[in-house]
């Protein structure tokens, strides 16, 4: 079984991550044989950026998965840009992939309307980096967020089209969404996902928060006018929150309602930001002890583009025989 999964090195990271993506990815590697894990830089070249500060996010983010439990020993953890082979890939799939499917992507329009400046090509490409980062390792599954599904579909479709077209070589891969938390949404705007980019310093709590900064925000998220802590039409902002204190709490979010029947908002999310603070402590306590040895999460990551491109070299290897590309 094998497991990939790649995550944005965009800043700090948020609850939303943790709760969606990096809690996963722990799970996944015990599982996975191997669980390949990739910090996509090339991806957060698609918008606007610091050229400055990208290699430190990198540090960030894989330091931010090591404290989560990730061990550079028991899984590929590696930079994007240190196996050339992704890009390599990424061009040739785009021979299989029509221009109307990309035009389909809901996060490209979304995006679109905030790249005001500079819609860059990759920005619409970027389905296709994103195929040929899973279909490279011929992952069996991937982890990740609600957000993400239709992106899946266009890698599993690429896959089917590639293999159609030239001979098999490519894995059509499972989406593995977590059944609770799959889409932790914007304190401040409930209505819209928690993000690196989209949300308000207020709307975000980040795994690195001290425990009385997490506190506060979760006090202050949006909710309605109302009093039950339940879910429903119109409670959008509580209905985010028993979401999350059900997967600080590890249980279902039926069980969050019938614990606070009867209970106002305050206590609940009180309740709520105490859990989601005991949640992150020991994550955050062991990024600060990772984050002062940066030369050790380098070396780490050094050591997972080696084993990455054992598995690349051969894939692309394949791909060449069958397209026809190079000598006989």
């Amino acid at each position: 079984m094998r497991i990939f999964s790649g995550i944005q090195p965009t800043g700090r990271k948020h609850l939303g991550n943790y709760i969606g993506a990096i809690r996963g990815y722990v799970e996944g590697q015990e599982r996975g044989d191997p669980a390949i894990y990739c910090i996509v830089d090339l991806h957060a070249t698609s918008v606007a950026y610091d050229p400055g500060t990208l290699p430190d996010y990198v540090l960030d983010t894989a330091g931010m998965l090591m404290a989560a439990g990730l061990d550079p020993d028991r899984c590929i953890l590696f930079r994007q840009s240190d196996v050339k082979e992704h890009s390599e890939l990424c061009w040739l799939l785009s021979s299989v992939t029509a221009y109307g499917e990309l035009q389909r992507m809901t996060q490209f329009k979304d995006k679109v309307e905030r790249e005001k400046e500079l819609v860059r090509t990759s920005l619409f490409t970027y389905p296709v980096l994103q195929a040929a980062d899973i279909l490279l390792y011929k992952a069996d599954e991937v982890p990740v967020g609600e957000d993400q599904r239709q992106h899946l579909e266009l890698s599993r479709e690429i896959a089917r089209r590639f293999n159609a077209t030239y001979g098999e070589v490519f894995v059509e891969p499972e989406a593995v969404i977590p059944g609770t938390g799959a889409r932790i949404m914007d304190l401040q705007s409930p209505e819209s996902k928690m993000s690196t980019t989209g949300s308000t310093e207020a709307g975000r709590v980040y795994i690195d928060d001290e425990p009385d900064d997490i506190v506060k925000k979760v006090k202050r998220a949006q909710t309605d006018s109302g009093s039950e802590v339940v879910r429903g039409p119109d409670k959008a902002g509580i209905a985010n929150l028993i979401e999350i204190y059900a997967v600080a709490r590890g249980v279902a979010p039926e069980e969050v309602e019938r614990e606070f029947e009867g209970q106002g908002y305050g206590a609940f999310k009180q309740r709520v930001g105490d859990a989601v603070a005991e949640l992150l402590a020991p994550v955050r306590e062991r990024y600060g002890e990772l984050r002062a040895h940066p030369g050790e999460i380098e070396a780490a990551l050094r050591q997972g583009a080696d084993r990455a491109r054992e598995i690349a070299v051969p894939t692309m290897a394949e791909v060449h025989s069958v397209m026809g590309l190079g000598p006989r």
